[in-house]
C-alpha cells in the first residue's frame, strides 16, 4: 500500500508464539496436566461430592450472616441454587464455580502485588498503566488464541484467558486505594519510626482494604463474564450449555443455562459486596 510495504506483524506474532510454545513446552505441559487434574479433582470430586441439599444449606447460612442476618439474600441464594439443581445443571454449576474461583484467586494473587508496586513506584505506574489499558480494551475472544496455543483446550486455557481478562481491576484498585491513604496517617506512621513493610501492612493496606475489595469484586465479575467465552475452547460449565443451545438453536436450553450464570453472578456479587461493607465499617 503506497510507498510503505505491509509490516509482517502477524508473522512476527506467530513466530514469537511458536518460540514461546517450544521453549516453555515443559512448563505448559506441567500446568496443563497437573493443574488441570487438580481443577477436575476440585470440581468433580470435592464439590460434586457434597450433597446438593447440604451445599444449598451452607450457602444459605453464609448468606444470612454475611448480609447482616437479612432474609433477602438468603432466600435468593437458596431458591436460586434449588432452581439450578432442579434444572439438572448442578454439575455444570460446580464446573463454572471452580473456574471462577481459580481464575479469581490467581488474578488477586497476581494483581495485589502489582498494584502495590504501582503505588510505590511512579516508573512502575507509567509502565503498567498502558499494559493494563491494553489488557482491558483487547476483545476477550483474542485471549483464547494464546490460551489454546499454550495449553490446548479444556479448563486450564479457560482459566488462563480469564486471568488475563480479570486481573486489571485488582491492580488498578489496589494502586488507587494505597494512593488514597491520607498523608497525615503516613506522616504519623513515619513519626513513630515504622519501616516500609510495617507502614504497608499496618497502615496502607488496612486503610485501602475497602477499595481493594471493590477491585476484587470487579475481578470476580469479569472472571464470571468469561464463562461463556471460555466454553468455546472446551471449558466445562454453564457456558458450554449456552453454546450448545446456540449451536442447536435450542432457546430454552441456552436461556436456562444463562439464567444459572446470572444467579451465580448475583450471589457472588452480593457476597463480596457485603463482605466489603462489613470490613469497611
Amino acid at each position: 500500500m503506497g510507498l510503505i510495504p505491509k509490516l509482517p506483524v502477524a508473522e512476527w506474532i506467530d513466530t514469537a508464539t511458536e518460540w514461546t510454545t517450544d521453549t516453555f513446552e515443559f512448563l505448559f505441559d506441567f500446568i496443563k496436566e497437573d493443574f488441570g487434574d487438580f481443577i477436575e479433582i476440585v470440581a468433580e470430586d470435592w464439590l460434586m461430592g457434597i450433597p446438593i441439599w447440604l451445599f444449598i444449606i451452607v450457602v444459605g447460612v453464609l448468606a444470612f450472616f454475611v448480609s447482616g442476618k437479612k432474609l433477602g439474600l438468603t432466600a435468593f441464594a437458596v431458591i436460586g441454587l434449588w432452581f439450578i439443581a432442579n434444572q439438572e445443571l448442578w454439575e455444570e454449576l460446580m464446573n463454572t464455580f471452580t473456574l471462577v474461583i481459580f481464575a479469581s484467586l490467581i488474578s488477586v494473587i497476581i494483581g495485589v502485588p502489582f498494584g502495590i508496586w504501582m503505588a510505590k513506584s511512579k516508573m512502575a505506574e507509567k509502565i503498567l498503566t498502558p499494559v493494563l489499558d491494553f489488557m482491558q480494551t483487547m476483545p476477550a475472544f483474542v485471549y483464547l488464541i494464546p490460551a489454546v496455543a499454550f495449553f490446548s483446550i479444556g479448563m486450564v486455557p479457560g482459566v488462563f484467558a480469564s486471568v488475563i481478562f480479570a486481573t486489571p481491576p485488582t491492580v488498578r484498585f489496589t494502586n488507587l486505594g494505597i494512593r488514597q491513604v491520607s498523608h497525615e496517617l503516613i506522616e504519623a506512621s513515619d513519626a513513630f519510626g515504622t519501616t516500609g513493610a510495617q507502614k504497608l501492612f499496618k497502615v496502607q493496606l488496612p486503610m485501602a482494604k475497602k477499595t481493594i475489595m471493590a477491585g476484587i469484586n470487579q475481578t470476580v465479575m469479569l472472571a464470571l463474564s468469561m464463562v461463556v467465552i471460555a466454553s468455546m475452547i472446551g471449558a466445562k460449565g454453564l457456558g458450554q450449555t449456552v453454546i450448545t443451545g446456540l449451536q442447536r438453536a435450542e432457546v430454552g436450553t441456552g436461556f436456562v443455562a444463562g439464567l444459572g450464570i446470572v444467579i451465580l453472578a448475583i450471589i457472588i456479587d452480593r457476597f463480596t459486596q457485603n463482605l466489603n461493607t462489613q470490613r469497611g465499617d
